[in-house]
């Protein structure tokens, strides 16, 4: 509301005429502003602390342009401008008309050419490097996301800062050109003033041109002085926000420190002036006053230095301490550890951005599984061979491989690609035979079939899959206690009933548990929650409550394992085999102890080869057999075959195409 008025005052000053009251008040407002912006400017530890400043630039600007115009009004028409800008005529420059042009000119002279300029190329390159910069500062932001340096929401707000520091060195740029303008609008005001006042001086109120050259030269250039010292302080106050560089001390503070702190230097320069003192011809006092001050000074620095004793801090260094052992009682519940080859892979913007890749693979897995992957910290080992990397999961290594940095991996999927040269590898997500190849052969090796990746694709695919085969271990207490607060959001009917009333937030982790070993997603919770509130009166036993909840879920599951004609091909077992199986089941709770021996052995083998078979031919490996059976053979099959789909008929019983395409059989499996 205030700036709004102020606005229309602004606009006000220009049109309708003032008393010389009002304007003395106005200007003298111009020279109070011009100095607190200074004294702000002086304060501020950094440019950010300032923010505003480019707005505030051209508010100066306008109310100086405004009250030249209002002053021009005054002078022209009355002949006077009231006390301020006649003091500034009389008494800062003596009442000599010359002599305040001389200094009117010089002013601006050190504005336009000296001040303005400098700040101005200062602002352009300071506005390029934060935006070349802003790229590299937010992959920053990510790494330090990614491994779990810092939360989310101090990453938000250092996004929002890094926002704003590029907001406001674009805006300086743009605001030099306005106190560049300020300072040649006010000379060529100044021009005009003079010239009109002469001639009207001369050709209406009858002056002679001395006369008139007296009166009017001198209102305009105190008119011009009260204008251009204001744009002259805020001019510096500019320069020196823009040169400012980070700290946590007033610029003076600053200053004092780096140029007095220096004993040598202050020591130096007191004994040049000293001896220019004695020099013959040369004033001796102002010399040899201020050559003794800054000699005292340096022996004055120099003793207090040496009285004064080295205090040691060491509880700094004894917490660091602690707090470095207290790091290594921390474990990870996801890490990669990588050989010291591949350390530029980490570094944002080379090699493919491995972090850019993992903050984007933890979003791909909340939105398809429903879990939020926890930070991933990538830290160098030198224990490992320096291609090598390792992935731990709760501090244990689940998985290793090695990827050559700068280089990609060409892999045959079908194994009819034509041969090319290269060094021989293994794809470590699927085990695909591959090899790793240059940038210059890229082209060459996707000519001749292979699907060529970087290498920090390579890393991210693999831990992929691990994430996908080990979801169930990477959701925790506080994890589930998240989610379930987000569905209470939409659906808290549902909660309160269901916890702790019927279950435990233990057994629910349980049953999610469950689902994620079979990679279910569990993103639509109320859903669950919904099947969980149904079952869990009959039922307790997490593992029968995950069953309940599939068939719930049966759209969810089949949805992704359909082929591209909408059908569902699957491998199925024969009558007289289930029937075994169940009677072999009994009361057995694994498969292990079910089964005869050597027939479970048998029977996984003939089924992982049939699910191949289902691969070869483009279809996904599904399996479908009775509830009964379903999370027995799910135990045993996903060993063997990790991306395996073991389906009740249940729950494909609501797809519109199921094709058979293998059928097993109990002489197949028989001893």
């Amino acid at each position: 509301m205030v700036l709004t008025l102020g606005l229309l005052g602004l606009i006000a000053v220009l049109i309708i005429p003032l008393p010389t009251v009002v304007l003395d008040f106005l200007l003298t407002i111009n020279i109070a502003g011009s100095l607190l912006i200074l004294m702000a400017t002086l304060g501020a530890s950094r440019p950010l602390d300032f923010s505003t400043f480019p707005s505030v630039i051209l508010f100066t600007a306008l109310l100086r342009l405004s009250l030249n115009v209002a002053s021009t009004r005054l002078i022209l028409l009355q002949g006077d401008a009231g006390s301020v800008i006649e003091a500034f005529g009389r008494v800062v420059v003596g009442g000599s008309y010359a002599v305040g042009i001389v200094v009117f000119l010089i002013l601006v002279v050190i504005q336009f050419a000296v001040i303005t300029k400098g700040q101005n190329r200062i602002a352009e390159v300071a506005a390029r490097f934060a935006l070349d910069a802003m790229p590299g500062k937010q992959m920053a932001i990510d790494a330090d996301l990614n491994a779990g340096v810092m939360s989310n929401e101090e990453a938000k707000l250092r996004r929002e800062e890094l926002s704003r520091e590029n907001e406001f060195y674009g805006a300086m740029d743009g605001a030099g050109k306005f106190i560049r303008g300020d300072a040649i609008a006010g000379l060529i005001i100044t021009a005009i003033n003079i010239v009109g006042g002469i001639a009207l001086g001369v050709f209406q109120r009858n002056m002679t041109v001395g006369t008139a050259l007296q009166q009017y030269t001198v209102l305009t250039v105190g008119d011009g002085l009260i204008s251009q010292i204001p744009g002259l302080i805020v001019s510096i106050a500019s320069g020196i926000l823009v040169t400012k560089a980070a700290s946590k001390r007033e610029l003076g503070d600053e200053i004092r420190g780096q140029l007095l702190d220096g004993r040598f230097g202050v020591r130096t320069a007191g004994g040049a002036l000293c001896v220019l003192g004695l020099v013959p011809g040369f004033p001796s006092f102002p010399f040899l006053v201020l050559g003794s001050t800054l000699l005292a000074y340096s022996l004055n620095q120099a003793a207090k230095n040496k009285a004064q004793p080295i205090i040691e801090e060491p509880e700094e260094p004894l917490a660091k301490e602690e707090e470095k052992i207290r790091d290594l009682l921390r474990v990870d519940r996801l890490g990669i550890e990588i050989g010291y080859r591949l350390i530029s892979l980490v570094e944002p913007g080379k090699h493919g951005g491995l972090l850019e890749q993992i903050a984007a693979l933890r979003r791909q897995i909340a939105g398809e599984l429903g879990i939020v992957v926890p930070p991933i910290r990538v830290k160098d080992d030198v224990t490992l061979e320096p291609n090598s990397y390792r992935i731990r999961l709760l501090g244990h290594e689940i998985a290793a491989g090695s990827l050559r940095a700068g280089q990609y991996l060409a892999i045959d999927p079908t194994g009819t690609a034509n041969p090319i040269d290269g060094i021989e590898a293994i794809e470590p997500a699927y085990g695909l035979p591959a090899k790793w190849i240059s940038e210059a052969k890229k082209d060459q090796a996707e000519i001749a079939g292979y699907t060529v990746i970087e290498a920090p694709t390579v890393l991210v695919t693999h831990l992929t899959e691990l994430i996908k085969k080990h979801a169930s271990e990477l959701l925790s207490r506080e994890d589930v206690g998240a989610l379930l607060d987000h569905a209470k959001e939409t659906s808290p009917t549902i909660i309160e009933d269901l916890i702790p009333k019927t279950l435990t937030a233990l057994q629910v982790q349980r049953v999610l548990a469950s689902l994620l070993e079979e990679r279910i997603p569990i993103r639509n919770l109320p859903l669950i929650l919904e099947a969980l509130a149904e079952h869990a009166g009959d039922k307790n036993d997490p593992q029968q409550l995950a069953e309940a909840v599939r068939l719930r879920l049966a759209r969810a599951i089949t949805e992704p394992l359909r082929g591209a004609d909408d059908k569902l091909h699957v491998a199925t077992i024969d009558a007289s085999l289930e029937q075994r199986l169940l009677a072999a089941i009994g009361a057995s709770t694994t498969p292990v102890d079910a089964l005869p021996e050597g027939t479970l052995g048998r029977f996984v083998d003939r089924c992982a080869a049939v699910l191949a078979e289902l691969v070869r031919d483009g279809h996904a490996p599904i399996l479908v057999v009775r509830s009964g059976l379903r999370r027995f053979l799910s135990q045993a099959i996903l060993g063997v075959v990790p991306g395996a789909a073991v389906l009740s008929y249940q729950e494909v019983a609501s797809c519109a195409g199921v094709e058979v395409q293998a059928r097993i059989s109990l002489e197949e499996v028989a001893a």
